[in-house]
């Protein structure tokens, strides 16, 4: 069993690996991917039912003991990355489809592999379990109210609508597998050891689908998607540890928050735009999860070079 353990943990820290075949598979054989699109929403209520099962009592209690660097953390993943995602769109003057998708990716919660990230950098993980987790339970209320300001132009949106239906997606599954932990204890560690290998074939899945059958979007409009996707992400990096510096926090702790702003739930993205607008929507979002990790693995290298 331990050898599960092993290997579910090497395939997480290797995620960009397998995130970038995913979306090559499903650009090269897009019929098959494509009848996964249907399984987005429920393989995202998996993933969030095992980040579920791994949160504890203690991972809230850093909100009590640490608000302002909380709230910082809140802050710039709800303001800036929405806002950021906005002006790109403006700046780079994208279809429409393709706005809602970057500015809705823009306005999902942290994204669980940041706690990964944060880890291989050195950074303070304990806050970025925190955010990542407040954020993702504040994302039913503030995700579709910031889509509707910010995109609210371009597509009409129901908010009511979109706020159930994350409660849905995320908090509900995240809150069963609250409950199966605490219920079983001991008896799910089996199951907790080898989330990060089914987290990663979920997103691998997702990832697919969502390429699958943006395929032709991706031929007129897939490097323009990238430019603004990695400028989403390396911006939110950047004003993350910025805002983290002028607060006085420590350098773990900047990195906790730079590399939580700068990495969204990419998965989210993805199942909301299949499920309000046209899955090519989610095209941004499939190109954020691949990118990010990417991103965040050098990230992480560069801190650690820079301990040295």
């Amino acid at each position: 069993m331990n050898s599960i353990a092993v290997i579910s943990g090497w395939i997480g820290k290797t995620f960009a690996i397998w995130a970038l075949l995913s979306a090559v598979l499903g650009f090269i054989f897009p019929e098959l991917f494509a009848s996964l699109a249907p399984l987005i929403v429920p393989i995202l209520g998996i993933i969030m039912f095992g980040m579920g099962m791994t949160l504890k009592t203690d991972d809230f209690v850093e909100i009590v003991k640490r608000p302002k660097l909380v709230l910082v953390g809140l802050f710039a993943q709800f303001i800036l990355m929405p806002l950021i995602a906005y002006l790109l769109t403006v700046v780079f003057n994208l279809d429409p489809l393709l706005a809602i998708g970057v500015i809705l990716v823009g306005c999902c919660p942290g994204g669980t592999s940041s706690n990964v990230i944060t880890f291989l950098a050195k950074g303070d993980v304990a806050l970025s379990v925190a955010i990542t987790s407040i954020s993702t339970l504040l994302a039913p209320v503030l995700t579709p109210l910031l889509l509707k300001l910010l995109a609210g132009q371009l597509i009409d949106i129901d908010v009511a609508s979109m706020m159930l239906s994350i409660f849905k997606m995320v908090i509900l599954p995240i809150v069963l597998g609250i409950i199966v932990n605490r219920l079983l204890g001991k008896k799910v560690e089996v199951a907790i050891n080898i989330l990060p290998m089914i987290s990663v074939l979920g997103i691998a899945m997702i990832i697919a689908a969502v390429v699958a059958v943006s395929k032709d979007t991706i031929l007129t409009s897939g490097f323009l998607v990238f430019i603004v996707v990695a400028l989403h992400n390396l911006i939110g990096y950047t004003l993350g540890y910025v805002i983290a510096r002028i607060a006085g926090f420590t350098e773990m702790q900047r990195r906790a928050i730079m590399i939580e702003v700068g990495m969204q739930n990419s998965g989210l993205g993805a199942a909301l735009a299949a499920t309000y607008f046209n899955p090519a929507a989610g095209l941004p979002s499939a190109v954020f999860s691949v990118w990010h990790n990417f991103s965040g693995a050098l990230v992480a290298n560069i801190c650690t070079r820079k301990d040295r």
